[in-house]
């Protein structure tokens, strides 16, 4: 379908450019956006990709609807879509049983032993499309089809921040402690925060990721040395 625009309030602009989610479509939010970094109008304060759209928001004193949604228009005359490949990044992931609550649901789910799924999780095609719902929540694509089970009927309190969590094709390490209704098949020593305001966020949209199974005493050993600096 064509890109279609849609005024947000007074002060955005957001693009969809399809109605399911797709490669393709993520592929064309991701070139756009790229193109509105690399030629930025006037008033433009932030751009925001999703699965399927793009929010561009804007100061409404500086600029509004009619000219930012003609400079996207340029933008898109010129857009090449192309796969993304962003920078390769490598996560570190414990399925100790402490660490897995829901493994053993998601291996009887799906008719597959443990290790089983624990491989086909490692085996996944892992691509950041978003970012969303809680600081620091990048939701992956790429979580193998033998192994993709639904959301919960209801969340669990209370899940600790590491975590390596997947429902439907998607996949995504918590941040914070708080609830979720994906199953929880391990947890990651490695920080999403960085500590940087200017890179807050250890992915970028676009970026690929590789998981790495550890050992508990790896995981104890990688954590000692976050919590030392």
């Amino acid at each position: 379908m064509e890109p279609q625009f849609k005024a947000i309030a007074d002060h955005a602009v957001l693009v969809t450019f399809a109605k399911d989610v797709s490669e393709e479509a993520h592929n064309s939010v991701i070139a756009l956006d790229n193109a509105i970094a690399a030629d930025t109008p006037v008033g433009v304060i932030e751009t925001v990709p999703a699965l399927v759209n793009l929010l561009v928001s804007f100061d409404p004193i500086m600029t509004d609807h009619i000219t930012i949604e003609e400079h996207i228009r340029k933008c898109l005359n010129g857009l090449k879509t192309k796969v993304i490949t962003g920078v390769q990044r490598h996560i570190q992931v414990c399925y100790e049983a402490s660490f897995a609550p829901d493994l053993g649901a998601v291996a009887s789910a799906t008719g597959l032993s443990k290790d089983a799924v624990i491989n086909a999780h490692l085996a996944g095609d892992y691509h950041v499309l978003m970012y969303g719902f809680s600081p620091g929540y990048a939701y992956l694509s790429g979580v193998a089809e033998q192994i993709q089970v639904p959301r919960k009927p209801a969340p669990v309190r209370d899940v600790p921040a590491g975590s390596v969590i997947i429902a439907g094709p998607q996949c995504l390490i918590t941040t914070l402690t708080m609830p979720t209704g994906w199953s929880i098949i391990g947890r990651s020593p490695n920080a999403i925060f960085t500590g940087d305001p200017t890179h807050p966020f250890l992915f970028d949209v676009g970026d690929n990721v590789t998981f790495e199974r550890i050992d508990l005493a790896t995981f104890e050993s990688s954590n000692r040395k976050i919590d030392h600096g």
